[in-house]
């Protein structure tokens, strides 16, 4: 019979099961966990470190037909270390007894249902990830790491474009005494030392956090469609991107769960709440105190989070701590190709700008190139079906509008939150 390995998740508060570690020939485990546990006398232990030494260890014994047991936390499947082992000895091998995961059990203790919330790690991995996810998302549960805590959460969270969130730090659960779970602002956790012992942290928009019956778990279902008309928004004299061309702006944008999105000169916010749609974080830049406004009351809408800030680009956007993904960049005037290349230069991905008057292309296209961005663009000329009396049809056109892209060629999808 082939060996298998034996990996255990004790639930919050649980103890490893004495039945299983009895006769182990290998018990690997993060100290915690080995020092938790009633390890036979005979058994190697090996503390996890780097992981490559510890599955070498492994694989060594598995080919002396010895028994292995691996040790973590909660359900060692979820976001743990069920996928390296998998990965490296099939799944096959594997004989998974799962605990409660962290997750569960911190909003077991608010008594939230979590059936409609997002799981972000941050644990060995950019913390920007996570804090954008907390931007676009009314609940989300985040796995921390080292640099990568409530504090610095928090901290990021924070600032103006992080919005209005609560957060809940879940520390030594289960452990009788020491177990903590505190509710405080995004500025109360960067001010504070939490130590070791954080299991994970909720981001939560408290007004929304029970949210609806759910047939599919985690985030909402991305829209059935997008480039809505331009009647599914206010604005002001028909001043908004159309949706032809807010269509193609989409493409080359890219807005995903985990990016940070820029419109400047945002107007309407029409392209704002399509990428917060498709479930970005985003910030609007409107220099107008109306379009401010409406930008707010477009994004409540239809039920999206858009931080906006009022004011004039490229000097507002010095206020913005954190680089944007993509940028979108509408209006005209003068400034444009110093806006535009302010954009270029913190853009980590693309930057798509549209442009009414032919004689902004060139600036704009050389903002772009002068960036290190590639430039490609189109003139999108379109004509809709317009009513005629004597029940006919006839084509009426829209102005064109130039639409010119920048993309990074170095950029990468590393990091996506699916």
């Amino acid at each position: 019979m082939t060996a298998k390995i034996t990996v255990v998740g004790a639930g919050t508060g649980a103890a490893y099961d004495a039945e299983v570690l009895r006769g182990a020939d290998l018990v690997v485990g993060g100290r915690r966990h080995l020092q938790a546990a009633a390890l036979p006398e005979r058994a190697e232990r090996v503390v996890l470190g780097p992981l490559a030494p510890a599955l070498d260890v492994v694989e060594e014994y598995l080919g002396g037909g010895r028994r292995v047991v691996v040790l973590a936390s909660g359900d060692p499947g979820f976001f743990g270390i069920v996928r390296a082992l998998a990965e490296r000895f099939g799944p096959e091998r594997l004989d998974v007894r799962p605990g409660v995961s962290s997750v569960a059990a911190a909003f077991a203790r608010i008594g939230l249902p979590w059936d409609d919330a997002v799981v972000v790690s941050a644990h060995g991995r950019e913390l920007r990830w996570a804090v954008n996810v907390c931007r676009a998302r009314p609940k989300v549960a985040v796995l921390t790491g080292p640099g990568a805590g409530p504090a610095e959460l928090g901290a990021a969270l924070a600032e103006p474009a992080g919005g209005e969130r609560v957060l809940v730090v879940a520390c030594a659960l289960g452990e009788p005494g020491r177990e903590r779970v505190e509710r405080v602002t995004p500025a109360e956790a960067a001010a504070r030392d939490w130590g070791t012992a954080v299991n994970v942290v909720l981001c939560l928009d408290e007004a929304r956090a029970l949210g609806g019956v759910r047939t599919v778990a985690g985030a909402a279902p991305r829209p059935a469609g997008w480039a809505l008309p331009e009647d599914a928004f206010a604005h002001r004299d028909s001043m908004i991107t159309k949706f032809e061309v807010r269509a193609l702006a989409l493409a080359r944008l890219g807005p995903r769960p985990g990016d940070l999105v820029w419109d400047v000169g945002a107007g309407s916010g029409s392209v704002a709440v399509e990428c917060a749609r498709l479930g970005a974080a985003v910030v609007a830049v409107e220099k107008t105190a109306d379009g401010a406004e409406r930008v707010r009351a477009n994004a409540a809408a239809h039920g999206v989070d858009v931080a906006v800030v009022h004011g004039t680009a490229p000097e507002a956007l010095s206020g913005l701590r954190d680089d944007p993904d993509a940028v979108f960049v509408g209006g005209g005037g003068r400034e444009l190709p110093a806006v535009v290349a302010a954009c270029a230069r913190r853009a980590r991905r693309a930057v798509v700008v549209a442009l009414a008057a032919l004689d902004r292309v060139p600036a704009a296209r050389a903002a772009l190139t002068g960036a290190g961005l590639t430039c490609d663009g189109v003139l999108l000329q379109s004509s809709r079906l317009a009513p005629l009396p004597g029940d006919v049809t006839r084509l009426a056109a829209t102005n064109p509008v130039f639409l010119l892209w920048g993309e990074r060629p170095t950029a990468s999808s590393e990091g996506v939150v699916q």
